[in-house]
C-alpha cells in the first residue's frame, strides 16, 4: 500500500492541467473538458496505478488513504482497474491486467488527433471506465457518443459512472470488432485498445471523410502507433499516417498467444540449423526501448513473425524469432565484447535473413520515424506505406 507522503511531490490536477496545456498534450479546445470532467469521477475505490519510477503497479485504496488515491487519480500515470478479466480477488495486483486507463497526456493527445466538431457522431471502441466517452460527450453531447465494451462488468461500471456524472452515453456490451451498425454512420471512430487487424466494418460504418483513430502494430513485437485514417468518399477504404508511438492492451479477440518454443525448436534442432554470423549490433536491432521506431519498422517489413529477447546470462543475450504461419525460427546470440554474433535459423523461411534485410532497407530509407509511415485499410485488409499510399512498404520473405 502506498502512502500519501510518497505522493507529496506529484502535481495537483490543476498544475498537471497547466503543464499538459503548455506542452501541447491538451489542445486549447479540450481545456474545458479537462477542467469539467475529472478522471477521478470514473475510477474505482481500489485501483492499481503504474508507478513510473519503479515500473510496478501499486495498490491504492481510497478507503485507507484517500489523499494518495486522489493524487494518483489526478496524476499523469496509467491506472489498472481490472485484473484477470474480473476473476481477480483481493487488493494485491493480479496476474494479467485486463482493463486500464491511459495517462491523461495520451488521452488528450489522441482526442486532439480525433479533431471532433460540434454535431458530429462518435463511436468509441473500448469503454473502460467511461472517462473518454464522458470527455467526448462534454464536447458533443451524450446523444452523439456511443461506446462498445466487450467485458460485461466493465460496461456496466462505465454506464453507471456516466449516468451518475450526468452524461448518459449509451454503453453497449458487445464485440467492438463488429462496430455498432445500429447508430451508424459515424463521423469519428476511436479505439482505445491495440489492434493488429482493423475491421473493414469500421470503414463501412463511417461517414465519407470520417476519421478512424486506432492504435495499430504488427505481431513482430509490442510496438504500436496511432494511425489516423480518413475514410474515402466511396467508403471503400480509409488511409492516413501514423502519429505517435503508444502502448495499449490489445483487443481481447486479438490477444497474442506465443508459439510454443519446442514446437519450433525441438530437441536437436540447434545442431541441425544453418549457422552464420552477423555484424549487426544488438543496439541496432533492438533500438532504444519499447517506443523506438526500429521494431515497428521491422515489423512492417517482416510479416507473420514474432520475436522475444532472453534474459542476459553471463554477458550472453539471445534474440529469438518465430514464424507464425509455419515452424520457421531463428536466433541471434549476442555476447559482450564480440563484434560478430552467431545466428542459427531453420525452416521454410530464413527469418534472420529477412530481419537483417528489413533493417538494411530501413537504413537506406534514412531511418524514417513513425510519422513517415502510414496505413490503408480496405476489404482486403491493411497495407502499410512509406511517405505515400503509392509507396507500399511491401512484404519481404526469404525462403530456405
Amino acid at each position: 500500500m502506498t502512502t500519501s507522503d510518497e505522493q507529496a511531490g506529484r502535481p495537483t490536477r490543476e498544475e498537471l492541467g497547466r503543464l499538459l496545456l503548455n506542452e501541447g498534450s491538451v489542445a486549447p479546445d479540450w481545456a474545458g473538458a479537462y477542467q469539467d470532467v475529472p478522471r477521478s469521477r470514473f475510477l474505482p475505490d481500489v485501483m492499481w496505478p503504474h508507478d513510473m519510477t519503479t515500473g510496478r503497479n501499486v495498490t491504492v485504496d481510497k478507503g485507507q488513504d484517500p489523499q494518495a488515491w486522489q493524487r494518483y487519480a489526478d496524476s499523469d500515470a496509467p491506472i489498472v482497474t481490472q485484473w484477470d478479466e474480473g476473476a481477480h480477488d483481493g487488493n494485491e495486483p493480479g496476474k494479467v491486467f485486463s482493463s486500464s486507463w491511459s495517462m491523461p497526456s495520451l488521452v488528450f493527445s489522441m482526442l486532439a488527433d480525433l479533431d471532433v466538431r460540434p454535431g458530429q457522431r462518435v463511436l468509441e471502441i473500448g469503454a473502460g471506465t467511461g472517462w473518454n466517452a464522458a470527455l467526448l460527450a462534454h464536447r458533443l453531447g451524450a446523444g452523439n457518443v456511443v461506446t462498445v465494451e466487450v467485458d460485461r462488468a466493465v460496461a456496466a461500471g462505465a454506464q453507471e459512472s456516466l449516468n451518475r456524472f450526468g452524461l448518459p452515453v449509451e454503453v453497449v456490451h458487445g464485440d467492438g470488432f463488429l462496430g455498432y451498425p445500429e447508430r451508424a454512420p459515424y463521423d469519428r471512430l476511436i479505439a482505445i485498445c491495440g489492434l493488429r487487424r482493423i475491421p473493414f466494418a469500421w470503414v463501412e460504418q463511417s461517414s465519407p471523410q470520417g476519421v478512424i483513430l486506432v492504435p495499430w502494430g504488427t505481431y513482430y513485437g509490442p510496438g504500436e502507433a496511432t494511425a489516423r485514417l480518413v475514410v474515402a468518399e466511396d467508403r471503400r477504404s480509409a488511409s492516413g499516417p501514423f502519429s505517435r508511438p503508444v502502448a495499449f492492451m490489445r483487443m481481447r479477440s486479438q490477444r497474442f498467444v506465443w508459439p510454443r518454443h519446442d514446437a519450433h525448436v525441438p530437441a536437436g534442432a540447434m545442431d541441425a540449423a544453418d549457422t552464420s554470423f552477423t555484424t549487426m549490433a544488438e543496439a541496432q536491432l533492438r533500438g532504444t526501448g519499447p517506443f523506438d521506431v526500429t521494431g515497428f519498422a521491422l515489423g512492417l517489413r517482416v510479416p507473420d513473425v514474432a520475436h522475444t529477447v532472453d534474459r542476459e546470462r553471463d554477458g550472453r543475450r539471445a534474440v529469438w524469432f518465430y514464424g507464425l504461419s509455419d515452424t520457421s525460427w531463428a536466433v541471434v546470440v549476442f555476447r559482450d565484447g564480440r563484434k560478430e554474433a552467431k545466428v542459427y535459423q531453420s525452416g521454410p523461411r530464413r527469418l534472420w535473413d529477412e530481419v537483417e534485410a528489413a533493417h538494411r532497407w530501413w537504413v537506406e530509407q534514412k531511418r524514417p520515424g513513425f510519422d513517415r509511415f502510414g496505413l490503408t485499410v480496405d476489404s482486403d485488409g491493411e497495407r502499410a506505406w512509406l511517405d505515400s499510399p503509392d509507396n507500399p512498404v511491401g512484404r519481404h520473405v526469404v525462403s530456405g
